[in-house]
């Protein structure tokens, strides 16, 4: 392939500007934003999963308190009635006054019961409600973090996403300017060979692997045309000659 030596040396500049662009995408993909991002979406998840069972768990008890204290206060008012039917003694043989009296002992002692109940209860909800606020808070101040961190990482990609818009336009001036069928092989080489399709020869060596060039290689080369497209025999890689190529 032949091409003019002013293209084959702009091949210098497209890689340039393919190097600046593919360390740009890593640093995109590699930023600590997005890992920060991460780490805190799967916490935010997880505490708001523990919060829903938190609550659930303090629901739970604000109901079965209520209940409690409702059969609380049927027992009271059933031992109430009892009691006043005992004070009033109207009507009242001495067998039913032995089973009001019997009754009245044992709704007393349900009654007790069922307030140790209501207070095992109450103590359960307490710590439930004290968990549900721990972990509101946590929450809150996770989701703070999150909308910190996604902010600084969305105002670091976009800076990148920038920065690569206008390599990729400059980019694209240079090759419109360029032989089709040199790009095509420099693209060819580029992705075969980890993004270096074109390298400058200098002092003998080609600095896409850096080795240095054999007597015979050298020689071909120097006896090549200066619109000739050379490649190094050891790696495929476009050599550019420049002025100080050393050949």
């Amino acid at each position: 392939m032949n091409a003019e030596p002013a293209d084959q040396i702009r091949l210098l500049d497209v890689q340039a500007l393919d190097v600046r662009l593919s360390q740009l995408t890593h640093k995109r993909k590699s930023l600590p934003e997005h890992v920060e991002v991460d780490s805190l979406t799967k916490d935010l998840a997880q505490q708001r999963d523990f919060l829903v069972a938190a609550q659930t768990k303090a629901t739970d008890a604000a109901r079965e308190q209520t209940k409690a204290e409702q059969d609380v206060d049927q027992v009271r008012q059933r031992a109430a009635r009892d009691q006043a039917r005992l004070d009033s003694g109207a009507g009242i043989s001495s067998r039913d006054l032995a089973n009001l009296q019997s009754e009245v002992v044992s709704l007393a002692k349900r009654q007790g019961d069922l307030e140790d109940v209501v207070l095992e209860v109450m103590e359960r909800l307490e710590t439930a409600q004290e968990t549900v606020k721990g972990l509101t808070d946590r929450v809150a101040s996770l989701e703070t973090k999150l909308a910190d961190a996604t902010a600084r990482r969305d105002a670091a990609t976009g800076e990148i996403d920038a920065e690569l818009a206008g390599i990729a336009k400059d980019r694209e001036v240079i090759v419109t300017a360029m032989p089709a069928a040199l790009i095509a092989l420099y693209e060819k080489i580029r992705v075969k060979q980890g993004g270096v399709g074109a390298a400058r020869l200098s002092q003998r060596r080609c600095e896409g692997c850096r080795l240095e060039l054999d007597l015979a290689e050298v020689n071909e080369i120097k006896a090549a045309a200066r619109d000739e497209v050379v490649r190094h025999e050891s790696c495929g890689r476009i050599l550019v000659r420049m002025a100080d190529a050393g050949i």
